[in-house]
Formats: C-alpha cells, sequence, structure tokens
C-alpha cells in the first residue's frame, strides 16, 4: 500500500498566488480601506484635530438641512459637469474622426492636439487666469477686435462658471481623445463598406454604423467624465478660490477648505462621504441606462 506524503503549504495551487497578490492586498488595506474607514469614523465626530467629539450623524444633518454653501457647491459642479461633460465628449469625439484621417502629417497632428493634456494643472490654472484677465487677457482683446465689450471673465460671478466650462474644453484633446481614436481604429472596415454598398452618406454611415460601434467608448468617458468633473479642484483653488460670492465653490474646493482650512475635519468627511455616495448612485444610473444605447460587437439583441 502506497502511502501519500501530505502536501506542503508551497504545493498547494493557491499558495504563490495569494502570496503574489499580499503585497497589494496589504498595500489596499493600510492605503485605502484603512483611511476610507478612518474618514467614516471621522465623519460621525466633530475633529478638529486636537479634540474628538462622537456626534453620530449630526454633521450629515447639517451638511443637508442647515448648509447654504453646501448646497451652493452642489449646483455649481451640478451644473459643470452637465454642461462641461456633454461638450468635451462631443469635441474630444470631433477631435478624434478628424485625427483618423489619413492625411500628410497625421502623427504630428496628433501630438499638437494632446500635448495641452500634458501641461501642469496648477501651470494650466495660471495660463488661463492670464487669458481671462479683465484688462490685458487674450480673450477680451480678441473681443475688441469685434467691437464687443470686455467681459469680467473672473470677476463676474455670471460670467466665472462659463469661464470654467470654457476652460475644461481645453483638456478634450488628452486621453478622452486617443481612446476615441483607439475605438475609431478598432471598427472593421468591412462595416464601412457594407454601408457605401448600400448607398449610405457620410452622415449615415457615421451615424448608424460609427456611432453605435463608438458606444462602449462613449460610455467609459461619459463616466470617467462625471467622476472627474466632480473633483474639479486645482483650477478653481488658483484662480479664484471660489468666488466670486461662491460662484466657482466646487464640491472638491468646499471639502478642502472644510478640512485643511478650517480644520473641521468631521465635516470634511462628511463631505466627502457624502460624494462618494451620489457617485456610487450616479454611475449606477448610468450603468442601468446604457443597457438601452451602448452596443457591444457581437452582443445578441
Amino acid at each position: 500500500m502506497v502511502k501519500h506524503r501530505p502536501r506542503s503549504l508551497t504545493s498547494k495551487p493557491g499558495f504563490w498566488g495569494f502570496l503574489f497578490v499580499l503585497p497589494w492586498l496589504i498595500g489596499f488595506v493600510v492605503f485605502t480601506a484603512g483611511p476610507m474607514l478612518t474618514s467614516f469614523w471621522i465623519s460621525l465626530n466633530l475633529y478638529d484635530l486636537h479634540s474628538m467629539e462622537f456626534v453620530g450623524t449630526e454633521n450629515y444633518r447639517r451638511l443637508l438641512f442647515q448648509d447654504e454653501i453646501f448646497w451652493k457647491s452642489v449646483r455649481v459642479t451640478l451644473t459643470y459637469a452637465v454642461v462641461s461633460v456633454p461638450l468635451g465628449i462631443c469635441l474630444s469625439l470631433a477631435l478624434a474622426v478628424l485625427l483618423n484621417q489619413n492625411v500628410r502629417g497625421q502623427r504630428l497632428f496628433r501630438t499638437f492636439f494632446y500635448m495641452p493634456s500634458l501641461v501642469p494643472s496648477v501651470a494650466s490654472a495660471l495660463l488661463w487666469g492670464w487669458v481671462f484677465n479683465a484688462d490685458s487677457g487674450v480673450l477680451n482683446q480678441g473681443l475688441s477686435v469685434f467691437g464687443l465689450p470686455a467681459i469680467k471673465w473672473l470677476q463676474d460671478q455670471n460670467w466665472t462658471l462659463f469661464a470654467f466650462i470654457l476652460m475644461s474644453l481645453w483638456g478634450s484633446g488628452g486621453p478622452r481623445m486617443v481612446i476615441f481614436l483607439a475605438g475609431l481604429q478598432g471598427i472593421p472596415d468591412s462595416y464601412m463598406e457594407a454601408a457605401l454598398l448600400d448607398g449610405a452618406t457620410a452622415w449615415q454611415r457615421f451615424r448608424r454604423v460609427t456611432l453605435p460601434l463608438l458606444s462602449p467608448v462613449m460610455f467609459f468617458n461619459l463616466v470617467m467624465g462625471v467622476i472627474g468633473s466632480f473633483q474639479v479642484f486645482t483650477s478653481a483653488y488658483v484662480m479664484t478660490s471660489g468666488g466670486p460670492n461662491n460662484a466657482t465653490m466646487f464640491y472638491a474646493l468646499y471639502l478642502f477648505r472644510n478640512g485643511f482650512e478650517y480644520f473641521k475635519m468631521g465635516k470634511a468627511s462628511a463631505l466627502a462621504w457624502l460624494l462618494f455616495a451620489f457617485l456610487l448612485l450616479v454611475t449606477g444610473v448610468q450603468f442601468l441606462v446604457a443597457k438601452r444605447w451602448v452596443h457591444y460587437e457581437g452582443e445578441a439583441k
């Protein structure tokens, strides 16, 4: 009778897999899950870096029912997201379509349109602050050529948010455009050839063939764009500090101020968790709605 030796720990199939994943697991627990759970606990307290007092959901109640600036920051960020995200997606798609054409200097054009996304965010904010300068800004000088009056882009609360939306289009030629370009190059030529044989015009081919096949890419850019629009901070902090009259008090900026200027860590943590819950809800709704308009190649209908 042959006796089987007990298998050692290292000979088990899952041992080495777990061993290689272990550094990531440790990093996730220490640097992600741990801080998240800690911030949730802090959100249930009045904490100013010196003393901590448990108050339960009081921070959330005050934000939702007593804090006018909180709701102003929500309105500002929502308005920015609703306008800037669709505009950015459309412009990125248009640039990708143009840069997908087989023309001389194609690589040079692609590099040229991608370069603005490489500019550091602080440098970009300073540059746009000069562009929007009410007295000597390039934009107002351009308006004066057409006899139009100068606009106080960053001093007039009626124009400030529009200026930020306009500035957001600066990044349309960045990673989002590259993702669209990759999606366009992944469309088989046979689909376009079949549409041509059926007599489809250029617009019909774009509308009926290109867009449906690009819908997964559009969905990805939409989700990432919405999440990114709620994280606007650097440009608002550098250019306007949330003014005038809180017209550019973006949600992330208000969170930063509460945490690192007013040292209201409990309130700042509550703001972070409300943002997390809202983005989770919005992303979930986007995934549900996506079933109606996102088409994957080879998917049975």
